[in-house]
């Protein structure tokens, strides 16, 4: 019991620990002016060089990550089918939290763009 304690402590100093000496050796936290600036040739900047960012594009983006991955787990899927009949419910439980996922996201609005 004394030794999962002394874990638990150690386990949770350790990382604050190292996380206070980086932010306190580390130089590029001190906030300089000059480099926060857009360079633009040396001259003053007329308008902001940030541009607007569509979130519409940003999630639509991360749907086909998340979806990109889901292709690539199913693809094994025809050769691990004839193991056992566990592995094939676990494939059919796995394509309909897919579909789940994917009806949700289609009611929502989420695939059509504005």
């Amino acid at each position: 019991m004394n030794l999962i304690i002394l874990n638990m402590v150690i386990a949770s100093i350790f990382p604050i620990v190292i996380i206070t000496a980086t932010a306190m050796l580390n130089k590029s936290m001190q906030f300089n002016f000059e480099k926060s600036t857009p360079f633009e040739c040396g001259f003053d900047p007329h308008n902001s060089a940030r541009i607007p960012f569509s979130l519409r594009f940003f999630i639509l983006a991360v749907l086909f990550l998340v979806f990109d991955i889901e292709i690539a787990l199913l693809m094994p899927i025809p050769s691990t089918t004839f193991i056992s009949p566990m592995v094939s419910l676990t494939v059919m439980l796995f394509c309909t939290v897919l579909l789940a996922g994917l009806y949700h996201e289609w009611n929502e609005g989420s695939l059509e763009w504005k």
